[in-house]
């Protein structure tokens, strides 16, 4: 692999948060018809403006700027006081104990996060297996890394109660060598809940072929009503072969603050460490001090939000299925929506650019999660109300339009 072609690989032109750049040279000559007019709804990324951070954030992100020195330039794995307060409440959620000192690192977002747990288990020719559709960047930091990928469907969209993934492609990939399993839980960009059956099963697979299980939880604290969420690491498997990612970036919306936490496995966080040292030292010292605030909202915010935007999912998916064609499955968790478009007359790719240019209305395409979703497009439904609900009718007045 040269060294173009690791860059090349990353392709961040659709990545979420990009669309709103990209221009295509050969669109115009498709954008025949009228725009659409209304207000311009990006739904590549939450909303921090309709949804503020958490009360409070501000103020303790202030007391650490007045700590000075102290808060900026903590040890490379974030300040051992907030460590030690995360540990108490991460154990409390996830139902295992979590080691403040040598188990647990603060980084600049989980994006951080993930890229330091990706590089610090996966090296050239090692097979990872990963889940189709899952977390655009799962594919192109394994493949930065020179590992082979292993991909293993999700159904989905038919199955009831469950993720849909195909347990039996699991298996067949540790048969074959694979010695990591990447996964979300809640799923990006399907919203999808890992059932109880579905993540022992993971556990025992994993604990009988000698697998590391890394699994992004950012969504874990945005459950809706009747959805049960099963955590992996309070499972049965060696603590040792299992990372955890998490951070207040979505739900609390502190993404501005750029701040995660990866904890488990001592010897693969002694990685990270290592490595974080010499990508950024640390996460931003003063943002570190915003963690005091997680799990500590005020008694019935989350219940709040959580409430908030099962409002916006349920306006949104009557809008979906009123819509021919559409299929969508119910959100369990977090705030994507990834409905399966029906056949258009243009390619997934250019119908996501005519989306922005006529209509305002910026998605990302499907194909960032999975080769097999080009159909499919998915929306961060954390956003102004009304704005999603009407920026939604748009995109299915195009739907119509662009129909083959």
């Amino acid at each position: 692999m040269t060294i173009q072609s690791k860059f090349s690989g990353l392709g961040t032109d659709a990545a979420p948060g990009q669309e709103s750049r990209q221009l295509s040279g050969g669109i115009d000559a498709i954008l025949l018809g009228d725009a659409i007019t209304g207000r311009p709804v990006d739904f590549s990324h939450g909303d921090v403006d309709a949804f503020t951070p958490t009360p409070g954030s501000f103020e303790v992100f202030s007391a650490g700027v007045e700590a000075g020195g102290r808060q900026a330039y903590t040890e490379y794995r974030g300040d051992l006081g907030i460590r030690e307060e995360l540990a108490t409440r991460l154990a409390g959620f996830t139902g295992a104990p979590v080691d403040a000192r040598d188990g647990l690192i603060i980084t600049p977002g989980t994006q951080g996060a993930l890229f330091l747990a990706v590089a610090s288990t996966v090296s050239r020719g090692d097979k990872v297996a990963i889940v189709q559709p899952d977390y655009f960047a799962n594919r192109k930091l394994v493949e930065f890394c020179e590992g082979e990928m292993m991909p293993v469907r999700m159904d989905y969209a038919t199955a009831e109660g469950r993720s849909g993934l195909d347990l039996s492609q699991l298996e067949d990939a540790f048969r074959s060598g694979a010695k990591i399993f990447l996964f979300s839980n809640p799923n990006n960009p399907a919203g999808v809940v890992y059932s109880r059956a579905e993540i022992e099963a993971i556990a025992a697979l994993a604990s009988q072929y000698g697998a590391t299980v890394i699994v992004d939880q950012l969504y874990s604290r945005l459950l809706y009503a009747g959805v049960d969420y099963t955590h992996l690491r309070a499972q049965k498997l060696d603590a040792e072969n299992v990372v955890t990612i998490m951070g207040p970036s979505k739900t609390e919306s502190l993404s501005g603050y750029r701040l995660g936490v990866a904890f488990g496995s001592r010897e693969i966080i002694a990685r990270m460490e290592k490595l974080q040292a010499i990508v950024s030292l640390r996460a931003g010292g003063y943002s570190q001090a915003v963690l005091r605030s997680w799990f500590d909202e005020p008694a019935g915010w989350m219940d709040q939000r959580i409430r908030e935007h099962q409002a916006i999912r349920d306006d949104l998916l009557k809008v979906f299925r009123a819509t021919s064609g559409i299929q969508v499955r119910t959100t369990e968790a977090g705030s994507y929506i990834f409905p399966a478009l029906p056949r258009l007359a243009v390619a997934g790719g250019d119908f996501v650019r005519i989306l922005r240019l006529q209509a305002g209305v910026i998605v990302t395409p499907g194909t960032e999660f999975s080769p097999f979703s080009e159909s499919s497009v998915r929306l961060n439904f954390s956003q102004d109300h009304a704005a999603a609900v009407a920026a939604c009718e748009r995109l299915v007045t195009l739907v119509d339009r662009y129909r083959a």
